[in-house]
């Protein structure tokens, strides 16, 4: 069995109401950014670098969370092997919400709360979405 760990960034928008960034991936997902943590990265640099690349959000241009990390776990099929994945991520505040996407997503949209719930695909996401949630409701 493969297996691969990679870190994201859970990003919103704090405007009222508040908004949250999801990507459209090449199979039709909707999901947030997060990639590969590279030889010699840690969590944050992974996180920061891969949202960077699919987004254009720079680290200077978001406000990490300092208390919220969250791990997700599943399995898919790479080729006809299968697979195990982590993901950690981060949760980031940011006023830009000109996007420009990478060659690897189809889009992207900003959505308040309940509609992210109900357009991102994954059950883990959508968990994920209300821990973050939670997290932002003591701000």
């Amino acid at each position: 069995m493969f297996a691969e760990v990679s870190a994201g960034v859970l990003v919103y928008c704090p405007e009222s109401p508040r908004e949250y960034l999801l990507l459209q991936y090449p199979a039709g997902h909707w999901d947030f950014p997060k990639g590969h943590i590279e030889e010699g990265e840690n969590e944050k640099e992974a996180a920061l670098r891969e949202l960077r690349e699919e987004t254009g959000i720079k680290e200077k241009e978001i406000e990490l969370h300092k208390d919220f990390k969250e791990e997700i776990e599943y399995f898919y099929k790479r080729g006809n092997e299968l697979s195990h994945k982590k993901v950690i991520y981060l949760l980031g505040g940011t006023e830009k919400k000109e996007v420009r996407i990478s060659e690897e997503h189809q889009g992207y949209i900003w959505l308040p709360y309940e509609e992210a719930v109900d357009k991102v695909t994954f059950r883990n996401a959508k968990n994920l979405l209300k821990k973050a949630r939670v997290s932002l409701q003591g701000d």
